[in-house]
């Protein structure tokens, strides 16, 4: 599971760095904004959606607001609350990268599977990305 999900993952990182300068960790950030009602979520919000720590996207957001795809807003009900949200030009960026990504998707991993398969794993991903699925001890 690790080899395959580092040799996708790799090839998805490539396809969005030299296409769109994007990093996957920006990709998944612009994608969850995007996804938003307003293209704006709270910090707290995001880093739940995102796979990197609250530091981490800490981090990664200072460097989008840098680049100007994101900005950061003071949240009017909790003066310690910050809001990410998507500009015009992050919206752009993401607008074309989703091609790139999709197109990863399906070239490294779907295009590998057949019918049977790709139902088997649309029902496993569902109960691992289920919040009602019990830990292992």
């Amino acid at each position: 599971m690790l080899r395959a999900h580092a040799r996708i993952a790799r090839r998805l990182q490539a396809d969005l760095l030299a296409r769109h300068g994007l990093a996957p960790g920006s990709y998944d950030v612009l994608t969850n904004l995007g996804e938003a009602p307003g293209g704006r979520l709270r910090m707290n919000d995001l880093a739940d959606r995102v796979l990197l720590s609250r530091s981490g996207l800490t981090r990664l957001v200072d460097r989008m607001e840098r680049a100007g795809l994101v900005v950061r807003q003071s949240c009017p009900s909790d003066a310690r609350g910050l809001y990410a949200v998507l500009t015009a030009a992050g919206r752009d960026r993401l607008d074309e990268a989703t091609p790139t990504y999709r197109r990863g998707v399906r070239d490294y991993l779907l295009s590998h599977l057949d019918e049977p398969d790709l139902r088997a794993l649309g029902h496993l991903l569902d109960r691992l990305t289920d919040d009602e699925v019990p830990a292992r001890a």
